[in-house]
């Protein structure tokens, strides 16, 4: 039973990402055969299969990572509130992207809560960086995705917004 109970906010904290992925999928699953298909996209735009590997990891990457600062800190009290504060606030605006972009085909909205979650992923990297190397390295992934991929996502995310304006 003692063991059970000290996993137990280790798969809760690492799973909690994953909620809003998985209600994000659903709105996504009925958007892209009919709204998303019929966008015009550049060539260059990854395949849909792409995605829902790629978020598994990185949610479950930052998942244990805010167990480990959580832990680190002693639960939520006043020196977690930051760090943990600001890993709230990049994973909600993480969630709201979908339901913006596919739920509201506000592809304009989608780009500006893209910049806004780059910039809180950033903070809250370097705040879990200075409590807990590790929490700190298992935003990598994450890192990677928004530095890289996520350029590439905001640059479709653009273009996608820019040659689809008309467009109900």
């Amino acid at each position: 039973m003692e063991v059970v109970s000290a996993w137990a906010p280790a798969v809760g904290f690492t799973l909690l990402p994953h909620a809003g992925g998985f209600l994000g999928g659903t709105i996504t699953k009925k958007e892209i055969p009919l709204w998303y298909k019929s966008l015009q996209k550049p060539s260059w735009c990854p395949p849909n299969w792409v995605f829902a590997p790629v978020w598994g990891t990185l949610y479950t990457s930052m998942g244990y990572g805010s167990y480990l600062v959580w832990k680190e800190l002693g639960g939520f009290n006043k020196t977690s509130v930051v760090p943990l504060g600001l890993y709230a606030g990049q994973l909600a605006l993480n969630w709201v992207w979908t339901p913006v972009f596919f739920g509201a085909h506000k592809m304009g909205w989608g780009l500006v809560t893209l910049l806004l979650t780059t910039g809180t992923a950033t903070a809250t990297a370097a705040s879990w960086y200075n409590v807990n190397r590790t929490a700190g390295f298992l935003m990598v992934p994450f890192f990677t995705w928004l530095f890289f991929c996520l350029a590439m996502a905001s640059a479709l995310n653009y273009r996608i917004w820019k040659d689809n304006r008309n467009k109900k």
